[in-house]
């Protein structure tokens, strides 16, 4: 799996604005739903704060992944964010994140949505590969990396 094939490059947010855990959800619903007319923003805020709620999606070592399904979309939708400040998410080390993968799948694919946050979580293991995202200079700088990713 490749991970540049799932991503847009106007779904990568180098320079997230939020400041709060609500905020930076809400800020990466807001970039799939531009792109995505169908859908619907406070449906699916719910859904990820639902899923919060049964556990942060905030892994450590500065990385958040929230994620769920939805049963209208047709196909795995990926935002990329990145706050240079860092943003309280309740992680797993208590620590600030700064590197955030919003996944949303397709009810009916739960397989590969798995295979995605697995193949996410390995790719950030590196830790050379999360200097190189924080490092990255400008959105384009971001955009080759992942797609190389």
């Amino acid at each position: 799996m490749n991970l540049g094939d799932l991503l847009e490059k106007d779904l990568i947010l180098p320079k997230l604005k939020a400041g709060t855990k609500q905020e930076v959800l809400a800020e990466l619903v807001a970039a799939a739903a531009d792109r995505l007319p169908e859908l619907e923003l406070e449906t699916t805020l719910e859904i990820l704060i639902e899923r919060e709620r049964l556990g942060t999606t905030g892994i450590g070592n500065g990385i958040a992944i929230p994620h769920g399904k939805m049963d209208h979309l047709e196909n795995i939708v990926v935002v990329v964010g990145r706050s240079v400040q860092g943003i309280e998410f309740d992680a797993l080390d208590q620590k600030p994140c700064h590197i955030f993968f919003l996944v949303l799948a397709p009810e009916q694919v739960a397989g590969l949505h798995l295979r995605v946050l697995a193949h996410i979580s390995r790719l950030l293991k590196e830790e050379s590969f999360r200097n190189s995202f924080v490092a990255a200079a400008t959105g384009d700088d971001l955009w080759r990396l992942l797609k190389g990713a």
